[in-house]
């Protein structure tokens, strides 16, 4: 379980509020605006009306007790960096910060951000794969090189067993597991047999799992 703080309520921070909680954690939320704050009380019960920018608030919280700090406002650059700086001044171990432009992660990541989401555009990116790729069924970047890929397993393959194919040699993607029936089988064996309708997830770079899709 860990200890984590979130600023800001709007969609985004209660979307990872929320995940946070389902996932164990325990979460404080700031928010300077009583109805927003008001409106989250289901989903996150230890709020805190505040400025996030204000200094003396900001030391009461206990910033270094957190394990991870979300800076989860969207509609003010300077706000986010601001808050950004001054938790890593009250020596915030990790901090997640949102961005909107590529100039605003790198002023963000020189300012103390140890980690910067697009919400909008890593969601956009991920549904126009898994959307609008022949053969992947979803996908999850790991890197700007490396991405997890769910994809149908070659027809080639059918019949076959990883070994026989040499997949990593031959093909240079790793696969983590398999799925059939919407349940999943991780680590396959070497020895294990494709079947129709299977499918597979694969880690690899992306021109190495388009060149599985074809």
């Amino acid at each position: 379980m860990k200890s984590i703080l979130i600023i800001g309520l709007g969609r985004f921070g209660r979307h990872m509020a929320q995940k946070f909680i389902d996932e164990g954690n325990t979460v404080l939320a700031v928010e300077k605006n009583e109805e927003r704050a008001d409106s989250t009380v289901d989903i996150v019960q230890n709020i805190q009306i505040g400025d996030a920018t204000n200094e003396r608030f900001m030391a009461s919280l206990g910033i270094n007790d957190f394990d991870i700090c979300v800076v989860a406002i969207g509609d003010n650059f300077q706000t986010t960096l601001e808050i950004t700086v001054l938790l890593k001044d009250y020596g915030a171990k990790y901090v997640i910060a949102r961005a909107n432009r590529d100039v605003h992660k790198k002023l963000l990541l020189r300012n103390g951000a140890d980690y910067v989401v697009y919400a909008e555009r890593d969601i956009a990116e991920r549904l126009a794969v898994k959307f609008g790729a022949k053969n992947i069924f979803d996908y999850i970047e790991l890197t700007s090189e490396y991405a997890i890929y769910e994809i149908a397993v070659p027809n080639n393959w059918i019949g076959k067993s990883i070994i026989q194919i040499s997949v990593r040699n031959k093909y240079s993607v790793s696969i983590l597991a398999t799925k059939i029936n919407e349940k999943i089988y991780p680590l396959p064996n070497a020895d294990h047999v494709f079947v129709q309708g299977e499918t597979i997830m694969v880690m690899g770079s992306e021109a190495n799992v388009r060149a599985l899709t074809k």
